[in-house]
C-alpha cells in the first residue's frame, strides 16, 4: 500500500457513539499525517466527494455502507464498514477491531471484497429521465397496499456484434425486486429469495408476492441488462426504490434498465470467512455442535 495523504469519514448521526468514535479516527489519522474529511449523514441530503480519497471510514450500520457505496460509485474508494447497526450484514466491522483492520489494509494483507452494483436507468417516452446507482437492490412495487401492478420483464445481452433480448413474462404481483448479491440477504430473501455469496457476478429477479403459482425468483448472469416495462393499466401508482433509500415515482409505460454498474463497491474486511460467519451467527444457522467433518476442515 502507497503513502496513504487522504481520507473520508461518513458518520451516521443517528447512532449512539457514531459522532465519539469518528474523534478517535480522525486524531488517528492525524498522528498518522493522513488528512480527513468527516461527512456527517443524518439519513437525507447529498454528499459531493471533493477530490481523491485512499479510503472511506463508513461509521453506522448496513444502510450506511449503502450510502457510502453510492455516493462512491464512480471513484472505486474501499470502503472499511464499521457497524454501529443492529444486523451489520455489509458493515462487518467491529468498532473495537477498526485500527486492526485498517492497519491489515495498509499492509496489503485485509480481504478487499469487490461488491458488484447496478446501475439504474428509468426511460419516459423515449428520454432518460433517473439514473442511480445501488449495492442492494432496485424495488418496483405498488404505492398502494393489496394492490397489483403488472409488469413485462426481459432480459438483453450481447454476443460478439449480436444483442438478443429474451422475454421472460408478464407479471402481475405487489412488486418485483432486482438485487444483486449483496442485497440477497436483505429484501428479497424476506420475500423468498435464493441467498448467493457476495462476489458472484450475478443478479437475481425476484417477483413480490406473484399472483400465480409458477412465478418463481430467477437469477441471472450480471451481464445481461434487466429490463422491466410498465403495462398500460394499473391499478396502483407505481414507486422505484433504491437500496431503500432513493425513490422515484413511475408512470405506465416507463422502462427500467438495470444492468451492472461500470466499477464494483470495495470492502475492506478482516477475514473472507465473514459473510458465513455472518450467517451463522445473524441468521442462526448455526445448528447443533459439529464434532466433525466438514465443519473441522
Amino acid at each position: 500500500m502507497g503513502e496513504i495523504k487522504r481520507a473520508l469519514l461518513i458518520i451516521n448521526l443517528h447512532k449512539e457513539n457514531a459522532q465519539s468514535l469518528g474523534r478517535k479516527i480522525e486524531a488517528e489519522l492525524g498522528r498518522r499525517d493522513i488528512g480527513v474529511h468527516s461527512f456527517s449523514f443524518d439519513g437525507q441530503g447529498d454528499f459531493s466527494p471533493d477530490g481523491e480519497y485512499a479510503c472511506c471510514f463508513s461509521l453506522g450500520g448496513d444502510g450506511t455502507v449503502l450510502y457510502a457505496a453510492r455516493t462512491l460509485a464512480q471513484l472505486g474508494v474501499p470502503i472499511l464498514p464499521i457497524n454501529l447497526g443492529s444486523l451489520g450484514f455489509i458493515a462487518a466491522v467491529h468498532p473495537d477491531e477498526w485500527l486492526q483492520v485498517f492497519e491489515s489494509w495498509l499492509r496489503g494483507e485485509a480481504v478487499l471484497s469487490r461488491r458488484l452494483m447496478l446501475d439504474v436507468w428509468v426511460e419516459r417516452q423515449g428520454k432518460i429521465i433517473a439514473r442511480e446507482t445501488c449495492l442492494n437492490d432496485a424495488v418496483i412495487s405498488a404505492l398502494g397496499i393489496a394492490r397489483l401492478i403488472s409488469l413485462g420483464v426481459a432480459t438483453e445481452f450481447s454476443s460478439g456484434d449480436k444483442t438478443s433480448r429474451i422475454h421472460l413474462g408478464h407479471y402481475r404481483s405487489d412488486g418485483l425486486i432486482v438485487a444483486t448479491p449483496t442485497g440477497s440477504t436483505a429484501y428479497s430473501v424476506a420475500a423468498g429469495g435464493p441467498i448467493l455469496d457476495p462476489e458472484l457476478a450475478a443478479v437475481i429477479i425476484n417477483p413480490l408476492c406473484p399472483f400465480t403459482l409458477s412465478n418463481r425468483p430467477l437469477v441471472v448472469p450480471a451481464n445481461e441488462t434487466v429490463i422491466v416495462e410498465l403495462e398500460n393499466e394499473q391499478r396502483s401508482g407505481i414507486i422505484l426504490t433504491v437500496d431503500g433509500q432513493v425513490t422515484e415515482a413511475l408512470e405506465p409505460r416507463d422502462r427500467i434498465y438495470i444492468h451492472r454498474a461500470p466499477r464494483d463497491a470495495l470492502l475492506i474486511a478482516s477475514d473472507r470467512e465473514g459473510f458465513y460467519k455472518a450467517l451463522r451467527t445473524k441468521l442462526n444457522w448455526s445448528g447443533g455442535s459439529l464434532t466433525g467433518g466438514a465443519g473441522n476442515a
